[in-house]
């Protein structure tokens, strides 16, 4: 007999994809190296005996590019680490033994979906708003899902929305939505597998500010070993109200890297 598994697959699910297209020229986090994908032979470049022909590509990009998730190695506090790792040691021969992607295994897991939002009746939440315990745990009463230890917790601020236009993406004058210190202290307190966001930089990003404050980051990798995907599109997961879901997710096995481009996915019952 097929296991429950099986048996829930034939019976139906509706899968949802959380990732981002890989394209060239796609918003991103300046900090990081960029996706370029060309065609070094194309069909015809090269044809065989029989007609036949083979195309074949070359990409580079950084490994937080796109939809990505962050190791534990990806972040350090004053010289540490998460469980201490001393941070300049462990990147003697670069590569991140410890604490790389390659120690990140599949996921499976229940995953949770707060719809910042649709809590304050908006469309999406302005750039650099910080998102507040209060709305989280608003979240969490009017959808009535409750959040868990162990679970992946997906927060949307509509921020996506701006994806397709570039740079207003990015939010360097703006500012990006995201949840700040006390946030990231509430979700930590959770104890929970893994984080993720609809914006480069999951966290708050104050108008001006870019990257030069990540408390989020300290706190959830440093502090608490919780694991963080950004560039996630949840706007198809709102519009179905899918607040609960089982959430899967495969890092890309790079041996002792920072972290890796996902593709997640949300599986539900059909």
């Amino acid at each position: 007999m097929p296991d429950q598994l099986l048996e829930a697959v034939a019976a139906g699910v509706t899968i949802t994809d959380l990732g981002r297209q890989l394209r060239v020229g796609m918003p991103q986090s300046p900090n990081h190296p960029s996706f370029w994908h060309t065609l070094p032979r194309r069909h015809g470049d090269m044809t065989r005996a029989d007609g036949g022909s083979a195309a074949n590509d070359l990409i580079t990009m950084g490994t937080h590019v796109g939809t990505h998730i962050d190791a534990l190695a990806h972040v350090s506090q004053d010289g540490k680490m998460h469980g201490g790792v001393d941070a300049a040691e462990a990147g003697i021969g670069g590569k991140y033994i410890e604490l790389g992607v390659h120690t990140i295994a599949p996921m499976m897991r229940r995953g949770v979906l707060l719809d910042i939002p649709r809590v304050l009746g908006i469309d999406r939440c302005e750039g650099g708003y910080e998102i507040t315990v209060d709305d989280l745990e608003a979240a969490c009463k009017e959808q009535g899902t409750d959040v868990e230890q162990g679970d992946v917790v997906l927060i949307r601020s509509g921020w996506a929305q701006l994806f397709d236009e570039g740079q207003p993406y990015v939010g360097g004058k703006s500012g990006v939505p995201g949840v700040g210190e006390a946030g990231a202290r509430w979700l930590a307190e959770k104890n929970l597998h893994a984080v993720g966001a609809d914006t480069i930089a999951f966290e708050r990003l104050a108008p001006g500010g870019g990257h030069a404050l990540l408390p989020a980051h300290r706190i959830l990798l440093v502090e608490s070993g919780i694991y963080i995907i950004e560039t996630l599109d949840l706007e198809e997961l709102s519009a179905n109200e899918q607040y609960v879901f089982t959430f899967v997710l495969v890092p890309m096995n790079f041996f002792g890297a920072t972290g890796s481009p996902v593709r997640p996915l949300a599986v539900t019952s059909a």
